[in-house]
């Protein structure tokens, strides 16, 4: 597979909120974050595969989302441990306020500095 997925030093905030940035993508995540590993063309089944391989390319190379190839098959996951690790409890807030419906603003996240 020649997919790039950064490490996790190479994670950036700036990516990360740019691919949540969109709904189909944040979608994509909650699902994710509910049920684990799941095959890429299985997760949205309304959507076409071009589609979903560009939504899944801009959350793979944001550090969002790991793909890995399972004979013909390729799973995705989230890289919760990794984004846990670079921004503490941001997942968390964001999926928190997806699942209760609210949408998510810069002030949850409290003062910039």
């Amino acid at each position: 597979m020649d997919a790039r997925h950064p490490s996790r030093d190479e994670i950036r905030l700036q990516d990360v909120f740019a691919a949540l940035g969109n709904p189909v993508r944040l979608e994509m995540v909650r699902i994710l974050a509910a049920g684990g590993e799941q095959r890429c063309g299985g997760v949205l089944s309304d959507m076409s595969k071009s589609t979903l391989t560009h939504h899944w390319r801009v959350l793979r190379e944001g550090g969002i989302i790991r793909q890995r190839p399972v004979g013909r098959e390729l799973l995705v996951s989230l890289r919760r441990e990794d984004l846990d690790a670079r921004f503490p409890g941001l997942l968390d807030v964001v999926l928190n306020s997806v699942m209760n419906g609210a949408p998510v603003h810069a002030a949850a996240f409290g003062p910039i500095d």
